[in-house]
């Protein structure tokens, strides 16, 4: 029996979706034609107003400007994705790391999906259905102790929180699953191999080698790309997954070496 996939009607909110695996997942969710809206500081010329609103999600005042955005403009949520997440404690240990940076670190990987989550989750409760999905990383189990001790932390502590919420909502309809992405070959992390690869005096590929060398090695060969990562993303916010809630899904290429 062929399997398809969409998401007609559905009314679904993407944070940090204007580039990366966020852009990947609006992408995708407007291919199989949902309402999507999406979100980030900025707008980039090439992101069209109708799905787009500003706003600091590391703030609670920018979260309460997409809640009542979403409200307003999609009348409510079915499929929420939190994408929002990223780093910039410096290298140097955990000595490096002020207590500036620690809060930094929880505002942009933890809190939007705490907040957002309290303001929208309400109602999908109410309406009897809904996705969350939270991206966490394969760092909050493999950090990197030289530069990712806090981003680790904040994404284990998403991990968690996601965990207990599955738990509490699951039983009246509304599915919390989590997505653990390992390297993903987004513009940063191509920038990142460019200026490594310059660094060494090789070429892009050589780049990425001394990135997946710092991982320990990915059995895959290569970073998974944005869009794989949105295409697990729409699997599992879709009714073929419709049993499934409270785990988490990797995608790495295999870097982590236990099951």
């Amino acid at each position: 029996m062929p399997m398809q996939i969409e998401f007609r009607e559905k009314r679904v909110l993407v944070t940090a979706g204007t580039k990366g695996a966020g852009r990947a997942v609006v992408e995708l969710f407007q291919e199989l034609g949902a309402n999507v809206l999406t979100t980030a500081r900025h707008r980039p010329d090439d992101v069209s107003e109708d799905i787009f609103v500003a706003a600091d999600l590391t703030t609670a005042e920018g979260c309460d400007v997409v809640a009542k955005a979403t409200s307003t403009r999609l009348g409510g949520v079915d499929v929420l994705i939190h994408v929002l997440g990223g780093s910039s404690s410096p290298g140097g240990g955990f000595a490096a790391l002020s207590d500036d940076q620690w809060r930094r670190e929880l505002d942009l990987n933890l809190m939007p999906a705490v907040r957002l989550d309290r303001a929208l989750l309400p109602g999908m409760l109410a309406q009897g259905g809904g996705v969350i999905i939270h991206v966490t990383s394969i760092q909050h189990s493999l950090p990197l102790p030289e530069a990712t001790t806090a981003y680790a932390a904040a994404k284990a502590a998403l991990s968690t929180y996601s965990k207990s919420l599955s738990k509490e909502v699951s039983p009246n309809g509304v599915r919390v699953v989590r997505v653990s992405p390992g390297w993903i070959e987004t513009e940063a992390a191509v920038a990142l191999a460019e200026r490594l690869a310059a660094q060494a005096g090789t070429d892009y590929e050589g780049g990425k080698q001394i990135i997946m060398r710092s991982l320990g090695g990915i059995p895959l060969g290569r970073p998974a790309k944005p869009a794989e990562v949105a295409n697990l993303i729409a699997f599992l916010a879709s009714p073929l997954a419709a049993a499934i809630t409270g785990t988490e899904y990797v995608i790495d290429g295999g870097t982590i070496p236990t099951a």
